[in-house]
């Protein structure tokens, strides 16, 4: 069973940073796309940053420049560095994968999420 779990969420005050990792248990056979997504209060869940099996990423257009996601293939497998933090970032952010656990089994698999919170 694959298990995701995010860490590094906190309050912060505008401008400053975090840093979010997503750690997995459990096997996957592989790994299609990693990606962070956010739900702020009364809002639909969004993509801020995602990055594919080839490295290639993409981001929201309301975090470019601040955000960057990357992968760890030894350790944690995929981080999410936040800098230039604004109070509309605030937000639960989760960990999302889109893999195969085994050869036939495609399946997105999610974080529990972790509370995002900028003052101003």
């Amino acid at each position: 069973q694959v298990q995701l779990v995010e860490s590094g969420g906190g309050l912060v005050q505008a401008g400053g940073s975090l840093r979010l990792s997503c750690t997995v248990s459990g096997t996957l056979f592989s790994i299609v796309a990693m990606g962070w997504y956010r739900q702020a209060p009364g809002k639909q869940r969004e993509l801020v940053a995602s990055i594919n099996s080839g490295g290639a990423t993409d981001y929201a257009e309301s975090v470019k420049g601040r955000f960057t996601i990357s992968r760890d293939y030894a350790k944690n497998p995929v981080y999410l560095q936040m800098n230039s933090l604004k109070p509309d970032d605030t937000a639960v952010y989760y960990c999302n994968i889109r893999g195969y656990s085994t050869p036939s089994s495609f399946d997105d698999f999610w974080g529990q999420g972790t509370q995002v919170t900028v003052s101003s």
